[in-house]
């Protein structure tokens, strides 16, 4: 199972119930499974402009997840990626249109476009006014006759959603959209293709690129770019986009296409408003128009007046649906005066400054592998860590009292609080400010270290034999009087002892498998015994 699914037939109709199931009352559907899935507001009694969406499943929220006041009446739901039957739409415009009328809000496809139409055709003579509206948005193959509909249509929920809710007439709501429509565009760009249920993957986009313009149900885009960053990607979206924003105020909506992380989004955002002064109001980062698991995202934009800006902020039922929010600088205010203890006077050592260099420098050389090797007990982070405060500790060393052992040893221990991340910062930082306080005690600096060594057995529990850094590091500095080489060689013992160990009793490897741990040294007592064997070879 690479999914987690049921049967492929049964799907969608599970998907739509367990929508529903969880609405709070708020949703329900016809009763015509398999053939006719129509998802429908519970507080609706047909006063107002009944607006309905829909089309192939697989781009969710869209579309049953926005249907709610201010948004749709009702969504019209396909199986994956094919559009509904003409039975199912007819049904969703039976269910829900009163005498204000109904409008369609329809993506250029083929198959929704037929079916959306004959549909609408067949309650007219019926005798319900319906009118239709097909969104056109995407650009990224400027030469087609018919272009797209894609995350766009959204833009077009929201205006004529708001003015349906308000009470607006059906030809008033039926301009406002097309209004939308003509003001809209949008390009996506992805670093991989999306995964049909039941089908196999298509694995084209070669590793390094992008495709830009690929559409929403996994058909190829316009070209595959060599991409290495968010901002490059970013860029090439928004070259695409920028021609038509010229001069204009813009609201943008950032789509997430289904397998990019919320923590990916965000650097998109940044890169977004970072890189074009013309967006005022951003929708998003959030999954809004999906397409499966595609590892990608979207970017739409709308020129607005201020009666389309008021429609677009408007409140709605739809939780799926994110406010709009007004682009502003980011704040920044200073950090409370009593963080850290005032800094000591800054002393030069050219000794004690080659050395940490030195160890700075082996930290980072051993990223890579220290993270290859923590991702066999942990979460593989353990090189970046350590590499990220090295370089930041070298960096600071101009300002540091290399002369002073005891000032020295406390001011490395806030240096790493704030640089090294996660429980190894906290756990440099007692380390060294225990062992500053031996040293202005009397100690001499190996009795300080591990007088610092205890203290950071004592805060976290952890003591040899526990499979943590203090495998290698006790040994390490037991031995220090005898010289670096005895240093290293007691290091690297006990490095590789953790090796055999299955069992860790601290950090983050005590909850992995036995399989995962036997035979692969804990990262960090590997990284001491690294250090240890570094210095040894610098001196």
């Amino acid at each position: 199972m690479t999914q987690f699914i049921n049967k492929k037939e049964h799907l969608v109709t599970e998907a739509i119930d367990g929508l529903l199931a969880t609405s709070g009352g708020a949703l329900y559907r016809l009763d015509g499974y398999p053939h006719i899935k129509v998802v429908c507001r519970s507080d609706w009694n047909k006063d107002r402009v009944a607006l309905i969406s829909g089309g192939g499943s697989g781009h969710e929220p869209a579309h049953a997840g926005f249907v709610g006041k201010g948004l749709l009446t009702a969504a019209v739901c396909g199986e994956v990626f094919a559009s509904p039957s003409v039975e199912a739409v007819l049904a969703g415009i039976l269910a829900v249109t009163g005498s204000a009328g109904c409008l369609l809000i329809v993506k250029n496809y083929t198959g929704d476009r037929l079916n959306f139409g004959l549909a609408a055709e067949r309650a007219k003579a019926l005798g319900h006014q319906v009118e239709m509206v097909v969104v056109d948005d995407d650009i990224a193959l400027p030469d087609l006759p018919q272009a797209r509909g894609v995350a766009g249509t959204l833009f077009v929920h929201k205006v004529a959603g708001a003015m349906a809710e308000e009470g607006a007439s059906l030809e008033q709501v039926t301009a406002a959209a097309r209004q939308v429509i003509d003001s809209t565009a949008t390009i996506g760009t992805s670093l991989d293709t999306c995964t049909v249920p039941g089908s196999p993957k298509e694995d084209r986009i070669s590793q390094g690129n992008v495709e830009l313009g690929l559409g929403i149900h996994g058909e190829p885009g316009v070209e595959q770019v060599a991409c290495s960053s968010a901002s490059q990607a970013m860029r090439l979206v928004l070259d695409k986009l920028k021609p038509m924003m010229a001069g204009k105020k813009v609201v943008a909506l950032l789509n997430n296409l289904g397998g990019t992380t919320p923590l990916e989004m965000s650097v998109l955002a940044h890169e977004l408003v970072s890189a074009c002064d013309n967006i005022t109001h951003v929708i998003g980062p959030s999954l809004l128009m999906t397409s499966l698991d595609m590892h990608g995202f979207s970017v739409s934009i709308i020129e607005v007046d201020d009666k389309q800006l008021d429609a677009l902020s408007a409140p709605v039922g739809p939780g799926a649906w994110p406010a709009m929010q007004a682009v502003k600088a980011v704040q920044v205010k200073p950090v409370p005066d009593d963080l850290a203890p005032a800094a000591p006077a800054a002393s030069e050592d050219a000794g004690t400054r080659a050395t940490i260099e030195t160890v700075c420098d082996i930290l980072v050389a051993a990223e890579s592998d220290l993270n290859e090797l923590d991702a066999k007990s942990g979460d593989g982070d353990t090189g970046s860590t350590l590499a990220t405060a090295a370089r930041s500790l070298k960096s600071s060393l101009d300002r540091m009292p290399l002369a002073d052992a005891d000032q020295l040893m406390r001011a490395l221990g806030n240096e790493l609080s704030q640089t090294m991340g996660g429980s190894s910062g906290v756990i440099m930082a007692i380390f060294f400010n225990a062992s500053g306080d031996a040293c202005a005690s009397g100690a001499t600096v190996e009795d300080a270290l591990l007088k610092g060594l205890e203290r950071v057995s004592e805060v976290g529990g952890a003591v040899v034999g526990d499979r943590t850094m203090i495998d290698a590091l006790q040994p390490a500095l037991a031995a220090l009087s005898g010289g670096l080489q005895s240093a290293a060689t007691a290091a690297r013992t006990g490095a590789d002892n953790t090796a055999t160990s299955g069992r860790a009793k601290a950090g983050r490897a005590a909850y992995v498998p036995e399989d995962n741990l036997i035979g692969n040294n804990d990262p960090g007592a590997e990284a001491v015994a690294r250090v240890f064997e570094g210095l040894t070879k610098n001196n």
